[in-house]
């Protein structure tokens, strides 16, 4: 006597998925490949799920970068302790942006390439931007001067991750070396002059020394 089958599930039903396992799943792959690897068909394959169960939890790739973002800066951004000086505030809210991203470059991918903000960072946006009106600027004008301060620290995070990233998957001596080894005295005497000393010099962590001439450079001065 045939046995009864058991129960099939209704086609196209959704696995059951939280959206805790998605933000996980999606932090791994941009870590581990970049952002451009982070499609929503990749990410329900890597769940086990299928797209559109996907969307019970996400509306698209968009609003999946900008979770990604809250999740990272809500555990990972720390706020600085206030300080009087306007200065001081702008130049403390930056180092905690940078400290709480040079560990996670995918996190600048991410910032850069579609030109998204987490709500969890915007309290340090508002350090800097008031810290250069405080300081004199205009609403505006503090704008601009965020901007060239961001545009700063996502720089040097991923300059010195990439170099990094570099010189752990190849130590043979590379094309810079090479050509500053060969830099003529005549012609360019200056970088002749600091040549021996180029690699170990632009590997020393400076950030702090440029960030507080950018800030000053920013102000009126008068």
């Amino acid at each position: 006597m045939p046995q009864p089958s058991a129960p099939r599930k209704s086609p196209g039903r959704p696995a059951r998925i939280s959206r805790a396992e998605v933000i996980e799943t999606a932090r791994r792959i941009v870590a581990d490949e970049g952002v451009g690897r982070l499609t929503m068909r990749r990410l329900a394959a890597e769940v086990g799920s299928t797209p559109m169960a996907l969307y019970h939890h996400v509306r698209n790739k968009e609003e999946l970068l900008v979770l990604l973002l809250d999740d990272h800066a809500a555990r990972t951004l720390r706020r600085p302790e206030p300080h009087a000086d306007p200065r001081e505030r702008v130049v403390a809210a930056a180092v905690a942006i940078r400290e709480a991203l040079a560990a996670f470059p995918w996190v600048v991918e991410v910032l850069v390439a579609d030109d998204l903000t987490s709500t969890s960072a915007l309290w340090f946006v508002e350090q800097i931007v008031d810290g250069l009106v405080e300081c004199g600027l205009t609403p505006e004008r503090a704008v601009h001067g965020y901007r060239a301060i961001w545009y700063y620290t996502a720089g040097e995070i991923v300059v010195r991750a990439t170099a990094a990233r570099r010189r752990a998957q190849d130590e043979r001596t590379t094309y810079r070396d090479q050509v500053f080894a060969e830099v003529d005295p005549e012609e360019l005497p200056r970088l002749a002059e600091v040549a021996p000393h180029w690699a170990r010099l632009t590997v020393e962590d400076t950030y702090l020394d440029g960030l507080r001439s950018l800030v000053n450079g920013l102000l009126p001065h008068g």
